[in-house]
C-alpha cells in the first residue's frame, strides 16, 4: 500500500467518523465505525471498543470480530489485562509479545493465544482527566505497532471520544453518562439480533451482524433500530 493510499484511506476514515458525529448521532455507530476504520487502515488484524458505563464499569461497545469481543469481555471478566490497565491509567499500553505479559493477565494470555493472537496494543479515549473507555488494536503476530499507525490510531481515537463527550443532546437534556448507558443498553439489544439473524440464516455470528448493519445503512435506519426490530420479530432477516 503506498503512504499516499494510506494517506487517503485516513481522510476516508476521518471523514467517515465526521459523518457520524452529524445531528442524527449513534453511539454505537460512532464505535463500529472506529473499530473497522482501525481494522483496515492499520497493521492489525481486528479491534475493539471498550466504553465505561454510569458506575464506571467497562463494557464492549464495539468490536470487528466475534473473536475481538470475546478478548474484551474475558478482560472484564477477569477484571485484569492490557485494555483495563489502559483505562485506569489513561496512558496507552502496548504489549508487543502476549506471551510475555504481565502474570496478572494470566486468563486474558492464554485465551488471547488459543484465538491466535500475538499481541495487543491498548489506546485510552481520553479528553484531558476525563478516561472514557479504549481502542484496542490486536494482532496475530508479535511487533510493536509502528510509529505512523499509533499516531493515527490516536487521531482517530481522540476523535471519537471529542464526539463522545459533545452534548448533542440538549434538547432533551441527557447526560453525557445516560447518553452511554443508552448506548450500551443498544449493544445488548445488537448483539440478541446477531444471534437471531445467525441462527435463523444459519451463518456465523460476524456474518449475521454484517447482514444487520447493511439492512440498517440501506434503509437508512439506526443499527440499534434494527437490531430492536428483529428482537421484537417484526424484521425478519
Amino acid at each position: 500500500m503506498s503512504d499516499t493510499t494510506r494517506e487517503d484511506r485516513l481522510l476516508e476514515a476521518i471523514s467517515a467518523l465526521t459523518d457520524t458525529l452529524a445531528s442524527d448521532y449513534d453511539v454505537v455507530e460512532v464505535a463500529q465505525v472506529l473499530v473497522e476504520s482501525s481494522a483496515s487502515l492499520f497493521d492489525i488484524d481486528a479491534a475493539g471498543l471498550l466504553i465505561a458505563g454510569p458506575g464506571g464499569e467497562l463494557d464492549v461497545l464495539a468490536s470487528t470480530s466475534e473473536a475481538s469481543r470475546l478478548i474484551e469481555v474475558l478482560q472484564i471478566d477477569a477484571e485484569a489485562g492490557p485494555c483495563l490497565d489502559c483505562f485506569h491509567t489513561g496512558q496507552p499500553v502496548s504489549v508487543p509479545n502476549i506471551s510475555t505479559g504481565s502474570a496478572k493477565w494470566s486468563q486474558f494470555i492464554d485465551r488471547a493465544r488459543e484465538l491466535n493472537f500475538q499481541s495487543v496494543h491498548a489506546i485510552p479515549l481520553r479528553h484531558r482527566d476525563i478516561v472514557i473507555g479504549t481502542l484496542n488494536l490486536l494482532s496475530t503476530r508479535t511487533g510493536e505497532l509502528n510509529e505512523p499507525d499509533l499516531r493515527a490510531a490516536r487521531a482517530l481515537a481522540d476523535l471519537t471520544t471529542l464526539g463522545i463527550l459533545q452534548d448533542r443532546t440538549t434538547r432533551e437534556h441527557i447526560t453525557v453518562q445516560q447518553q452511554l448507558e443508552a448506548a450500551l443498553s443498544s449493544r445488548v439489544l445488537i448483539e440478541q439480533a446477531k444471534g437471531f439473524v445467525s441462527n435463523r440464516n444459519r451463518v456465523s455470528v460476524d456474518e449475521a451482524f454484517t447482514l444487520l448493519r447493511n439492512h440498517a445503512r440501506s434503509h437508512r435506519a439506526r443499527l440499534a433500530d434494527t437490531a430492536a426490530q428483529v428482537v421484537a420479530r417484526e424484521l425478519m432477516l
